[in-house]
């Protein structure tokens, strides 16, 4: 039975904590996409491990950001901290369309270096899940990882935001 502090498995989301309900919704934290409201009539939860059946525990959003960093901290390290170099500090990104007559968008580049990071270690995730998937041939392991290769080359573009070398993107070597 899925209670308070159970931890869950989404069909898309990906493994989650229960930290608090109201009669028809769950509220569940996500590590990637934070915290979520779903139904409990949605039946594509599956339970992981059991929680504690006492609704009135205590347990607050920090308790339960905190017990899932340590669960995904513990499979992967893709949280570590990735500075920005300098030079940007206070920057922005601004795309400016050919069309005159098109309005153009200014994006803090922070926010911006932000979802590159992300992106980035969702692929590491990714390499990570193929290469230790347990039906994958050896061979459809290679391809996989040829592609998530290529996916680093593409991003190489975007080292110039990375303060430590040790952060950029690498693709193929030669």
């Amino acid at each position: 039975m899925i209670t308070i502090g159970a931890k869950i498995e989404h069909p898309s989301k990906g493994e989650g904590v229960i930290f608090g309900e109201t009669d028809n919704t769950w509220r569940i934290y996500f590590k990637d996409s934070g915290e979520e409201q779903i139904g409990k009539a949605y039946d594509g939860l599956d339970l992981i491990e059991a929680g504690d059946d006492n609704s009135s525990t205590g347990i607050t959003l920090e308790d339960v950001v905190a017990a899932v960093e340590n669960v995904f901290d513990s499979y992967y390290d893709a949280t570590e901290i990735v500075e920005m170099a300098d030079k940007w500090d206070g920057g922005k990104l601004i795309l400016q369309p050919g069309d005159t007559d098109m309005q153009g968008k200014e994006i803090p580049i922070d926010t911006f270096f932000h979802k590159i990071v992300m992106m980035r270690d969702r692929l590491r995730v990714l390499e990570q899940n193929v290469n230790s998937h347990k039906t994958l041939a050896e061979s459809e392991k290679i391809q996989l990882q040829q592609y998530i290769t290529r996916i680093y080359g593409s991003m190489t573009t975007f080292n110039v935001l990375f303060k430590s070398k040790n952060d950029y993107f690498t693709g193929e070597k030669k």
